[in-house]
């Protein structure tokens, strides 16, 4: 298990429309990552879909540099709901 490469685990639950990360584990392959995925993190049959994908794979911002990656963002107000009246019958959005 030294050598065994990290997965990071993502579970959609019955009631969820995105996965969600939930966990770590070490896997020699993709496939025992699921199987143990499922073994670990649904054992009450919450979920409905799975994903595992190993860590080294995953690229990640730096949240010191956040305001020079997100900043852009703030000179297009045009992505932004501010210009438009939503009807009150239409709720959540």
């Amino acid at each position: 298990m030294k050598n065994w490469p990290l997965w990071e685990v993502f579970i959609r639950s019955k009631n969820g429309l995105h996965h969600k990360h939930v966990g770590s584990l070490h896997a020699t392959d993709a496939t025992m990552a699921m199987e143990n995925a499922r073994d670990v993190y649904t054992r009450r049959s919450e979920g409905i879909s799975i994903w595992v994908v190993e860590s080294k794979h995953i690229t990640a911002s730096n949240p010191e540099e956040a305001g020079e990656l997100f900043e852009p963002a703030q000179d297009k107000v045009y992505r932004h709901p501010t210009f438009y009246d939503i009807p009150d019958e239409i709720g959540h959005m």
